[in-house]
Parts: C-alpha cells; sequence; structure tokens
C-alpha cells in the first residue's frame, strides 16, 4: 500500500435507492460534522449513477473520505451484475474521487490480479460477512490474506454473547493486521463499540435519520457522545446491564454519564442475553473481561447459580441486580432494596406503617423482603394468588386478593409488576379507589403511569419509579468504583433519556426494575 492517511474511526454506511436520496442523507451527515461515508452503491437501482454521485458530492465537501462498495447478491448484497462489473464500477469510483472500496472475499478471489490495480490507487478493503453465525474466526483470516489488501474486513452475525469475544479476539490476536471487525445483531451490538479499542481500523454507524445497512447499527452520534468509543482504551473497564430485551435500558446512558463525570477510563454496555444463554454468557464475561454488570429481567434470580459470593440479603431475596468481581471471584448483591426503602423511608416511617405489595415476581420479592427487614407491616397481593401466597409465607406476610387488598386501607401502595410499562402505558392493576395514602410506582417509564396519574387524580402523595432507578443505580456506581456517584449528572441523564426515545442503549424504555 503506498503512504496515505488512516481512516476516520467512524464509517457512516448509507444505502439508498436512488441518487436523490443518497446525496441527501450524505449532506446531511456531512453537515452534522461525520467525514467518513460509505456509499452502498449496490442499494441503488443503477448501481453506475453512484459514480456521479461520488463526484458530486466531492464537489462539495472535499474533505470527506468516501468508501464504494457495489457487493453481489450472491454475497448479501444487492449487484446482480458481473464480478468484471462490480471491479469496473468500483475503478470508476476511484477515479470520481473515493479514497476507499469494499471488495467481498467471493468476488476478491476471482480477480486478485485486478485488485492491485485498485489497491495502487486507495485503500483496498476485503470483506468478509458471515449472516447466519460466528465461525471459528482464524481460518476466515487466513483465506482473506491469500488475498492482498490494505485491511480485512470481518463481519458475522452474533448468536450467543460470547460471539463478541471471539470476534474481538481476532484484532488482539493480530496486531500488526489492519482489520475492521464487527458481530452483527442486537447480541453482537458491544463490538461496534470496542472494536477500535481492540485494534479494528474504525467501526460502522447508521446514519442519524435512515436505516443503517446491517442489524445492530447505531448513529455515530450515540457510539461517539455515549460509549465514547474514541476514548475507550485497550485498558478501559468494562461494565454492562444483561437483559432479554435490553434495549429499553437507559442505564447505558446514566452509567456512561456517571463514568463521563468522574472521569474515569470505562464504558457500560447493553448485553442481550436469552435465559438459555446465562452460562455462555460468564465466559464473555471472563474473557473480556468484564469488571461489573447489572442483571435485570429474566436474570435476577438464576444469576445467582454462578456466583462465588452473595450478600446475605440477596441470598434472602433470592435475586441480584449487581455483580462485580473482586479478587478473582464474582460477587452480587441487591441494590433494588436501597431503591425501595430509601424513597419511601423519606415518606413514612417504615417500621410503624402497613405496606400492600402489588406482584410476585423478582422485583416484588426484592421489595418484598427490603420491606420486612425494615420492620413494615407488610401485605401482598398479584394477580396470582398462589404465587402471592408464597411470596408472604416466605418474608412474613399476610396475602390477599385484589378484592380483599382494594377494601382495606394502607399507608402505601408499592406497585412490583409491569403493569404501565411502555408500550402499554394504559395498563393500571387498580380500576378504582387505591387502597393508600401514598403510591411507589416502580416503573420507570413512562415517568408517569397510569398508576401514577389515578393517585394523583385522588389526592395521593406519589413516588415515581425513577427514584428507585436512580437509587440502585447511584449505588451500582459506587461499588463499582469505589467513588461517589455523581448523582445529578446521572439524574439529568436518565430524564433525557427517559424524554428522547432512541437515545439509550440501542433504544429508550424502560422496565420495571430496569436496568
Amino acid at each position: 500500500m503506498s503512504q496515505r492517511n488512516a481512516l476516520p474511526k467512524f464509517c457512516i454506511a448509507l444505502g439508498l435507492p436512488d441518487v436523490g436520496q443518497l446525496l441527501a442523507h450524505a449532506r446531511r451527515e456531512a453537515e452534522a460534522g461525520e467525514r467518513f461515508l460509505e456509499f452502498r452503491l449496490d442499494y441503488l437501482s443503477k448501481p453506475g449513477d453512484g459514480v456521479r454521485a461520488i463526484a458530486q458530492f466531492l464537489e462539495e465537501y472535499p474533505d470527506a473520505t468516501l468508501l464504494a462498495t457495489c457487493r453481489r447478491h450472491q454475497n448479501g448484497g444487492r449487484f446482480n451484475g458481473s464480478i468484471e462489473e462490480e471491479i469496473r464500477i468500483l475503478s470508476a469510483c476511484l477515479d470520481a474521487g473515493a479514497k476507499a472500496v469494499d471488495v467481498e472475499i467471493e468476488s476478491a478471489e476471482h480477480v486478485s490480479a485486478k485488485l492491485e490495480g485498485l489497491r495502487s490507487r486507495a485503500w483496498l478493503i476485503v470483506s468478509y460477512h458471515n449472516f447466519s453465525g460466528t465461525p471459528a474466526m482464524e481460518p476466515v483470516l487466513r483465506r482473506m490474506q491469500k488475498v492482498t489488501a490494505d485491511a480485512y474486513k470481518i463481519v458475522t452475525t452474533a448468536r450467543k454473547p460470547s460471539d463478541n469475544h471471539r470476534v474481538l479476539a481476532l484484532g488482539k490476536a493480530h496486531p500488526k493486521v489492519n482489520l475492521i471487525l464487527l458481530a452483527m445483531g442486537e447480541t453482537g451490538f458491544a463490538t461496534r463499540v470496542l472494536s477500535p479499542a481492540f485494534g479494528g481500523v474504525y467501526t460502522y454507524a447508521a446514519p442519524s435519520a435512515v436505516e443503517g445497512t446491517a442489524s445492530g447499527q447505531v448513529s455515530a452520534k450515540m457510539l461517539r457522545n455515549m460509549f465514547r468509543v474514541e476514548k475507550v482504551t485497550k485498558s478501559a473497564k468494562i461494565y454492562g446491564v444483561i437483559a432479554d430485551p435490553v434495549r429499553h435500558s437507559i442505564s447505558p446512558t446514566v452509567h456512561n454519564r456517571a463514568f463521563q463525570a468522574r472521569r474515569l477510563d470505562a464504558v457500560y454496555l447493553p448485553f442481550l442475553v436469552k435465559p438459555i444463554q446465562l452460562k455462555d454468557f460468564f465466559a464473555l464475561a471472563e474473557k473480556l473481561p468484564l469488571s461489573g454488570f447489572s442483571v435485570t429481567i429474566p436474570h435476577k434470580q438464576k444469576v445467582l447459580r454462578y456466583l462465588d459470593a452473595v450478600d446475605p440479603l440477596a441470598k434472602r431475596i433470592g435475586a441480584v441486580n449487581t455483580v462485580w468481581k473482586k479478587a478473582g471471584r464474582w460477587r452480587g448483591t441487591n441494590t433494588d432494596a436501597e431503591g425501595v426503602t430509601v424513597p419511601l423511608g423519606k415518606k413514612i416511617r417504615l417500621s410503624k406503617s402497613s405496606v400492600l405489595l402489588v406482584g410476585n415476581g423478582g422485583a416484588a420479592r426484592g421489595a418484598a423482603f427490603a420491606l420486612a427487614e425494615a420492620g413494615a407491616k407488610l401485605t401482598v397481593t398479584g394477580r396470582n394468588i398462589d404465587r402471592v401466597r408464597a411470596l408472604a409465607k416466605i418474608c412474613g406476610g399476610e396475602p390477599m386478593t385484589r378484592e380483599q387488598a382494594v377494601a382495606r386501607g394502607f399507608d402505601a401502595v408499592v406497585h412490583a409488576t409491569p403493569l404501565g410499562m411502555h408500550p402499554h402505558t394504559n395498563e393500571c392493576f387498580f380500576d378504582g379507589v387505591i387502597p393508600a395514602e401514598v403510591v411507589f410506582d416502580m416503573v420507570y417509564n413512562p415517568f408517569e403511569t397510569q398508576l401514577l396519574q389515578r393517585a394523583k387524580d385522588q389526592g395521593k402523595e406519589v413516588i415515581p419509579g425513577f427514584q428507585m432507578f436512580m437509587e440502585q443505580a447511584v449505588r451500582q456506581f459506587e461499588i463499582w468504583t469505589g467513588e461517589t456517584a455523581p448523582r445529578a449528572a446521572m439524574e439529568r441523564a436518565a430524564l433525557e433519556a427517559l424524554e428522547s426515545p432512541g437515545t439509550s442503549g440501542t433504544s429508550a424504555n424502560g422496565a420495571t426494575n430496569g436496568k
């Protein structure tokens, strides 16, 4: 490769059906400050027209770096022409000013001799895509290196959490080879953030106003501002949240803002982990390695079997929402307990009060033990009376049907079910009068649930789930870092995420007691 400038860290992938739309979105990205764009010519109804688009765009933005791709449909693209036509179009793109071209390995293997003509003029990227899974990576790289190129792009599909490490590890194993390494899909999201820190030349991002060209892409703004991809170093501590679903979590927004406020070399990622994938996730956690993580639906109870030490209250609750590594051992606790007792304790004297707890799942169980330990007189209700009785028995509470509960009066109601959570915001456990003067809803998205609206209309005092979320998140940060949490910064970040859908994790919808 002749001497040429290094490529920027973010490539905005643009795949549009006509030149007008392609140029419009490219201009929008350029006006936002983005300078490295991929033009997917195979998305155009007439791919050859992309050459004119490149020339026109570079007249307007001569400092931009354009990557031209015209992937054939046999190789996961949309171009129906021959390999020779593909190479001719890419060569014309270089004539028009493109600084890089991407040729899929299946095409490159057939015309390797002709590729030197492209490579002598620009970055030649040879790419491999696997849309079904993540195979052993070393054989893939060996195959690709038989074709001389400036960089090798290997993109797989993540089916399980450990696929993230399988992809990223290739970068650490070959530090002198220019690699672009990514795993598609929500499960592979971590690779989009961590790839540059693991030696990747750059990472891909979706445009701000239209869908990207691959599953799992998010905007450059999110990668740059929330995850601070350009500032994540090889020695950065990695944290995250495990859940299914996870895209609704606002925790990445909140904890990454906290790390930024305290100037810590750390990043917090959303990890999609299916119920049957917990063991595989711990394999990823060991290898990356992770320093700690939040746990939410549906893993709070099952995660205990993978921990080396669990604090007494979390053990009694039978659920953990916070995990960290210390002295080589995975440790767990439940900060949800403080998330319940601290906000409620500001409204009532728990040891002298009666509390009606609604729910019987993991969140309710945590609240039940926390309230019982604080001395509250506890009553439990819910839709599944058998599970209600089981929870009441183990925490020393009184079980009641909904009908029995609404006929009584309590000092406070603590709602710990997903009813009313986005997107099912019209649901509410109580149809009529809420039988308490203080109403605490553990759902935090929307900020004001149907339950809280009804409570206000009935003249009750309300505690939004946001307060619980903040208490447990603050405690998590302090456990992980040993520093005082920047509460004000975390609250601002959480409110921004709740008010602006699409700005947190890979979306911004909350979950009961979610992370």
